[in-house]
């Protein structure tokens, strides 16, 4: 029996976890469950399957949930710090974070510190933090479970190899729902448009940085942390049909790849039973059905976002961090109606390069960088509205 505490419960992550904990009762217990904002989901979940503690980031509406919780017998709290508190409790064996954005980041860090088994699916944590992360874990993240399904889909092609043997990583990518836009047409695209991805059912922050290929920059990142391959070493390739998750090859000219359906539950059911292998229900892929597997290169030109995280990385320090935190004020306007799609790249350009590298000699830095990146990033928005 292996004692989860999920943090980000309500997202979509959260659920299909809780998928696959409601279908092997016999090997998965709930112990924390955590969300944002979404108490009445999170209280439904906590009634369901539970957990001794039930935390809402949001502390204004830990009242809703503690009525909604009253004798159940689940303990409720609220606030941030709580949220990386059950991160880090006791009774569990195995931390899931499914949480979105630089929120990630602390939780993990407490997680690694109480020793927990970490499941992470936030791709922020190691984009923002993954120096900081590796040498916490003694210089290397491997011990690290993937969620997301590029990253489980590598560490399923590195299972039983040398690193030595690793020539180069290839990221695929869905290409999201512009892929074949013009430039012209990227002018006026909404943030509904940017919600429909053709593939995958996934939260709106990741949606909107699948469609700007934003995502897969973050993905870069994280590869370069998880398996600890230099960025030059690990290429994009857009794969329209999201049937090849990615794919590794080797130096003897060999290529893997990691073939299934576009659903989230059986990387997360890899990553919460590694090394076993879980029976499924769910549908097999039929290569029959693909009579035609496609890739292309993706075009920086049009989706500078994926450029901007390859120069961030090669920069190095406190820089993933700072264009993070200009991507998340740049999603969370486009969502809002108030930023064109266009003007994402630039908002986050410019941000970069009014705040300069630091070295990540601790924590502090990270939280310091966030926070000037986040201010400038307000600061530079209001020119950038009306751009087209």
């Amino acid at each position: 029996m292996t004692n989860i505490s999920l943090l980000g419960s309500t997202g979509s992550i959260g659920t299909q976890t809780l998928d696959i904990v409601s279908e092997n009762p016999d090997r998965f217990s709930i112990v924390a469950l955590t969300a944002g904002r979404n108490w009445r989901l999170l209280a439904e979940q906590a009634l369901k399957f539970r957990p001794r503690l039930a935390v809402i980031a949001d502390e204004s509406l830990l009242p809703s949930l503690r009525e909604a919780l009253e004798g159940s017998g689940v303990e409720t709290a609220g606030g941030s710090e709580m949220v990386a508190a059950a991160a880090a409790l006791p009774q569990a064996d195995m931390t899931v974070i499914a949480l979105v954005g630089y929120s990630g980041l602390l939780p993990t860090i407490e997680a690694i510190r109480a020793g927990k088994r970490i499941a992470l699916a936030n791709k922020e944590t190691l984009v923002v933090g993954g120096e900081l992360i590796a040498r916490m874990l003694g210089g290397s993240c491997r011990s690290i479970l993937p969620i997301d399904s590029e990253h489980s889909a590598i560490f399923q092609c590195l299972e039983g190899e040398s690193a030595d043997s690793v020539e180069k990583i290839i990221l695929t990518a869905s290409g999201g729902p512009f892929r074949t836009f013009s430039a012209a047409q990227l002018e006026h695209v909404t943030a509904a448009d940017a919600l429909r991805h053709p593939n995958w059912d996934m939260g709106a922050k990741v949606t909107v940085d699948s469609a700007s290929l934003m995502n897969k920059g973050f993905e870069m990142m994280e590869a370069r942390w998880l398996f600890d391959v230099a960025p030059e070493d690990i290429e994009v390739a857009v794969h329209p049909q999201s049937i090849v998750h990615s794919m590794v090859q080797f130096r003897d000219g060999s290529v893997k790849a990691q073939l299934g359906v576009p659903d989230m539950h059986l990387p997360i059911a890899h990553a919460l039973s590694y090394p076993v292998r879980l029976p499924s229900p769910r549908p097999r892929l039929t290569l029959e059905q693909y009579a035609s597997l496609t890739f292309e290169r993706p075009d920086m030109e049009r989706f500078p976002l994926l450029r901007l995280a390859f120069e961030a990385i090669a920069e190095g320090g406190t820089m993933p961090c700072i264009l993070n935190a200009a991507n998340e004020i740049a999603v969370a306007s486009f969502l809002r109606g108030e930023l064109p799609f266009v003007a994402m790249p630039e908002l986050a350009r410019r941000t970069m390069e009014s705040i300069g590298r630091e070295e990540v000699e601790s924590l502090d830095s990270l939280v310091d960088a966030n926070s000037r990146a986040r201010r400038r990033a307000e600061e530079i928005l209001p020119a950038l509205r009306s751009l087209t």
